[in-house]
């Protein structure tokens, strides 16, 4: 056979975020924000407490609306769906305040991440038909699996609640992971870990990469940002300053102004 052309791959735009705003009362806190995400890419949002990073987070993940503006999602604008839809379409996140359910074992928590990934309903888990039962079986499985890439499978009959706090780290994104998404939504994961489990972080933040998934990861762990990060967009004061590779970031002038707050020396 003649060699074949191999394949190019895909940089439409997995996520854009086309001119969009979002106000609470008189305080802007996103203003006519656009950037879009390459699928497989890591890409970190950076800027002062209140730039609006949480905010465009919520918004992409459709907790508050945009008063203007669109955000598309795989080629579908995001507004058309509700927060469960979005997590079943691909879009997954985690919070800057560890989100779990404490009295659930570590394992649970992974079972209730699957949930979308699930066809029982009532009647299945009333009746326990064959395949409810091997559905069952395989999610166990897999929860197990993430629980092992994130090196807390020795824990999983345990209460989530007793875990250490940068292991409850590792279980909110393993439980993140098994919605299976495309996009991936990190809010501050590094915060509060020392900086050997910040390392060991940025290692599995690019392990998750190399699966294909893509990550918008909020961060104020500049070392880590700019270690892991494809691309970095900058806001302040809720508008986009900058964009653009980590290097050419850290010496943007108005970047450097919005964090220290001048340039002169």
């Amino acid at each position: 056979m003649s060699d074949q052309k191999k394949a190019k791959p895909d940089n439409r735009p997995l996520l854009e975020v086309s001119a969009v705003s979002k106000s609470f009362g008189g305080v802007h806190a996103v203003r006519d924000v656009s950037f879009s995400l390459i699928p497989g890419t890591i890409t970190g949002l950076i800027g002062p407490n209140g730039a609006g990073k949480t905010t465009l987070f919520n918004l992409i993940t459709g907790v508050f609306p945009a008063n203007r503006g669109q955000i598309t999602f795989d080629g579908t604008a995001t507004h058309k769906f509700r927060i469960n839809d979005l997590v079943s379409r691909g879009i997954a996140r985690t919070f800057q305040n560890v989100e779990l359910f404490e009295s659930m074992t570590v394992l649970e928590n992974i079972l209730v991440g699957q949930h979308t990934r699930t066809r029982c309903g009532i009647w299945g888990s009333i009746f326990r038909f064959p395949w409810v039962r091997r559905e069952e079986r395989q999610a166990r499985e897999n929860a197990m699996t993430l629980l092992t890439s994130v090196g807390i499978d020795a824990y999983a009959d345990q209460p989530s609640g007793d875990l250490p706090f940068g292991w409850q780290r590792l279980l909110e994104l393993a439980r993140a992971l098994a919605a299976q998404p495309k996009l991936l939504l990190l809010d501050e994961p590094a915060a509060g870990l020392n900086i050997t489990e910040t390392a060991q972080l940025g290692e599995l933040i690019q392990k998750i990469q190399q699966q294909g998934i893509t990550i918008l990861l909020v961060e104020h762990d500049m070392s880590l940002t700019m270690t892991v990060s494809d691309k970095i967009i900058v806001l302040d004061q809720g508008q986009k300053i900058a964009e653009g590779l980590p290097r050419e970031v850290q010496e943007n002038e108005a970047v450097v102004k919005a964090y220290l707050g001048t340039t002169e020396n």
